[in-house]
């Protein structure tokens, strides 16, 4: 592109000077139209020069480093010379090397400087007429002179003396402009330029910028070769300059406009054929930065519009009238495109006939005035369809597309319009909201089409219960809701049994035998005030209960149970805001030494510190703190808590060897445990995690064996609370290896009246004993209790017998009162009585 809109001539010749590239300059100024009419290189220099450039062609061939350009004349195609400035760069090695060459023609700058001895003195006062201001600065003599019309330019008086040394000169010229003059006087003082001609911004007598052309040249040297004399004019060019402007600003205008419109211009040059698009038009055809060819718009027309766009080109062509049409291309792989277009014929002051116009894609209009026609045909000939598609239409909108039955969208209005009708009646209207159990399991396993035949079966079955003012919608996933009006003595609960009943039926799905299961929440209201949303959300929350109950069956919403509703979303409300306000408290209950009766921990337990209510045991918040996922952050505040108090305790010298905390599921499957206990500042074997029975599971999760890896790495005790509720095995507790069993209380408060429950202790002892796992049996409440754990051999004792649960600040008082050893004498004494006791 850029040699294309060189106004240089700009080419290469191979080894043979034979033309291999030129650009439209270069064509232009040896007068030939295409590269194939150029000859070669040395047959286009002009007599004496053929010599200068031969010599030349030879040291750029054996890549000697040109010193500049050579100025000689150059033969044009029709025997007429011009004078150039010609550049050859050597490029390649071997038989590949090329010789870049860059032409300039200087010929009517040459041949003013032929005839600028000769007539100095006429072109001085013709260019003074002409409003052209001359200077001459005569170095060799330190003489500089400036015309009147040269200070009539800046507004100078004829006579008014002018400081031409740079220095002074410079400080008139525009700040942008005075790097570049500086350098454009330079290249001519230094002789790189023996004529120049630039323009720039000079300060006007009365504030003003105006624009100077500046033409200089060199007519004398010295004996060092340097310019010793330069002479030129200065042309006030401010009107040209801003009639650019003005003309840029309209051509970009013009451009934005094209841009904005997508339409591309095209021009063909009749005489050649020669054809250029712009890019809008390479764009609008599929063609990209491909070179465009004399045929390729007639190519590129659909063959059935073809003959007549040629036609009506040709037309205008040798009528010399505009021209408008429109017709249809294809492009890449057979797409089809609409275009119109508009052209006319032209003679260029060249007195070339060209061809210019516009084309724009009309596709996207076409198109949509062929729809509107076809949907108005349409309309005219098939109204009946159009009112049978808009049913269709309003059908799909208000029905589930699986099923069939109406959506949440029908289902908002038809609970609406059933709720008025009741309340206007006096009848009753229920809510059944049904949930599919086991509904994922199936998906899950057998895929999504299985579970789509499950919920068709689901939808046959609610429908097979429907009465005749009955109402049944799927709203989503596996949940559906059946409307029953009617009658208030119609029996839902029998109605919702039903429904659990068929629900169970087995259906077959590519030999698989698929079940699901149906919980249903109940809601049913009667009277003038009936709020169908309410009702609803009242069925929604019976569900929820259904499902906790223990899902296939029915449950109704009741006063009662929005009481419970509002007590739980009180409480969870209170337990977050506690959670803020770091009001759940860690208590401590004593461990003791079986044997020696000695303080060997503490068991961390957790309480809430409500302000009105006192403090309350795990019971009275735990059950609404796992529905809401608060468990974990109890956990963590308890566990931060007690490890300050720990801290507190070691520095008053209060020796408590070791502190339990209870370690909740749902902390244990949290994947940042891990990142939290290195924090912790405790030092290794004072910390246990005790982690109940139930969530201590043989097959554990990955999150879990890694929670349990970094307990272990961080140097923690880890224990089983609760043991012998029946959920881990030996095998599961083999591979575990915790250092501590806790016997359940329930199992541990029968073994003084219960010989076979003593076994059972002695056994869990047994096998605590033989896998190495020391064993800490709860609910030692009374002395008795005391003397057969320590007789079995167990190693840890916990109770009420010795101590309840106390506030930090009660531990120190209790550690040194020794209070737990009153009523218990030395071991040997404790052993005779137990035996005793026993019998023996």
């Amino acid at each position: 592109m850029l040699a294309r809109l060189s106004p240089f001539g700009l080419g290469s010749v191979d080894r043979s000077l034979k033309f291999t590239a030129a650009n439209p300059a270069l064509l232009e100024m040896l007068r030939v139209a295409n590269l194939a009419d150029l000859p070669s290189l040395v047959q286009i220099a002009h007599g004496d020069d053929s010599r200068i450039l031969a010599e030349a062609l030879a040291a750029a061939d054996a890549g000697q480093v040109s010193s500049g350009p050579l100025e000689l004349r150059l033969r044009r195609n029709d025997d007429t010379s011009f004078w150039s400035l010609l550049s050859i760069v050597r490029h390649g090695d071997g038989e590949d090397i090329l010789l870049g060459l860059h032409i300039v023609d200087i010929d009517a700058r040459k041949r003013r400087e032929l005839d600028l001895a000769d007539s100095e003195s006429r072109w001085n006062h013709a260019l003074e007429s002409s409003g052209q201001g001359v200077w001459d600065h005569d170095f060799a003599k330190g003489e500089m002179f400036y015309s009147r019309q040269w200070k009539a330019i800046r507004g100078l008086a004829p006579d008014e003396a002018v400081d031409g040394t740079l220095e002074a000169w410079i400080e008139s010229v525009h700040p942008d402009d005075r790097e570049r003059v500086i350098a454009e006087i330079s290249r001519q003082e230094s002789a790189e330029a023996v004529f120049n001609v630039f323009s720039y911004r000079e300060r006007h007598r009365n504030g003003q910028w105006i624009w100077i052309e500046s033409r200089g040249a060199v007519v004398e040297y010295g004996s060092d070769g340097r310019p010793s004399r330069i002479a030129g004019t200065d042309t006030d060019i401010t009107e040209r300059k801003t009639a650019e402007e003005r003309l840029a600003q309209l051509s970009r205008r013009l451009e934005l406009a094209l841009d904005i419109s997508r339409i591309g211009v095209f021009e063909v040059d009749l005489d050649t054929q020669t054809v250029s698009w712009d890019e809008r038009v390479r764009e609008m055809y599929g063609k990209g930065g491909k070179p465009v060819g004399r045929t390729d718009w007639e190519d590129s027309v659909h063959p059935d519009d073809r003959q007549s766009a040629l036609a009506v080109v040709a037309r205008s062509v040798a009528d010399g009238a505009p021209y408008s049409h429109a017709f249809r291309i294809v492009r890449g792989e057979g797409e089809i495109r609409y275009i119109r277009a508009r052209g006319a014929p032209f003679v260029d002051v060249n007195g070339v006939s060209r061809l210019i116009g516009a084309n724009w894609d009309v596709t996207e209009d076409v198109l949509l005035q062929q729809e509107l026609q076809r949907a108005k045909d349409l309309a005219e000939a098939r109204s009946a369809a159009l009112e049978e598609a808009r049913a269709r239409i309003e059908y799909t909108a208000l029905h589930d597309h699986l099923t069939g039955l109406p959506n949440r969208r029908y289902l908002d209005s038809a609970l609406e319009e059933r709720a008025q009708a009741a309340a206007q009646t006096g009848t009753r209207l229920s809510v059944l909201h049904i949930d599919l159990d086991r509904f994922k399991e199936i998906n899950d396993t057998l895929g999504h089409t299985a579970g789509d035949q499950m919920l068709s079966h689901a939808a046959g079955v609610l429908t097979s219960q429907m009465g005749p003012d009955d109402f049944v919608a799927r709203i989503g996933g596996d949940e559906f809701v059946f409307l029953a009006c009617g009658s208030p003595k119609r029996h839902l609960a029998e109605l919702a049994d039903r429904i659990v009943a068929a629900m169970c039926k087995p259906v077959m799905f590519q030999g698989h035998v698929c079940r699901v299961g149906a919980s249903i929440g109940i809601a049913s209201a009667a009277g003038r005030s009936i709020d169908g949303k309410q009702l609803l959300v009242d069925a929604d929350l019976a569900l929820y209960r259904a499902k906790n109950n223990g899902r296939g069956r029915h449950e109704f919403f009741t006063r009662e149970f929005q009481a419970q509703i509002e007590t739980s979303r009180k409480n969870a409300d209170e337990i977050i805001a506690a959670l803020e306000q770091h009001r759940f408290v860690p208590y401590y209950q004593p461990q003791f030494c079986a044997r020696t009766l000695d303080l060997v921990g503490v068991e961390t337990l957790a309480r809430w510190d409500h302000p009105e209510r006192g403090i309350l045991t795990p019971d009275a918040f735990l059950p609404v703190a796992e529905e809401i996922n608060a468990v974990a952050a109890i956990d963590r505040q308890i566990l931060e808590r007690a490890i300050r108090d720990l801290q507190a305790w070691d520095g008053a010298g209060l020796a408590i060897p070791k502190l339990s905390v209870n370690v909740s599921s749902r902390r244990l499957h949290d994947p940042e445990l891990g990142v939290s206990l290195r924090s912790i500042p405790i030092e290794p074997g004072r910390l246990s995690f005790e982690l109940l029975e139930s969530i201590f599971l043989d097959e554990c999760d990955r999150t879990v064996l890694d929670n349990l890896g970094e307990i272990r790495k961080r140097g923690i005790d880890i224990e089983i609370d609760d043991f012998g509720t029946g959920h881990a095995s030996i095998v599961g507790l083999i591979r575990l290896l915790p250092r501590r069993l806790k016997i359940d209380r329930q199992l541990v408060k029968p073994i003084v009246h219960s010989q076979a429950q003593r076994r059972l202790v002695g056994t869990i002892i047994e096998i605590g004993r033989s896998l190495d796992i020391a064993v800490t049996a709860e609910g030692a409440e009374t002395i008795a209790h005391v003397q057969m754990l320590r007789d079995m051999g167990c190693d840890t004792l916990q109770g009420y017998a010795l101590a309840r649960p106390m506030p930090a600040t009660a531990v120190p008082d209790f550690v040194r009162a020794q209070c737990w050893r009153e009523g218990f004498a030395t071991a040997r004494d404790l052993h005779e009585r137990l035996k005793r006791t026993l019998g023996g």
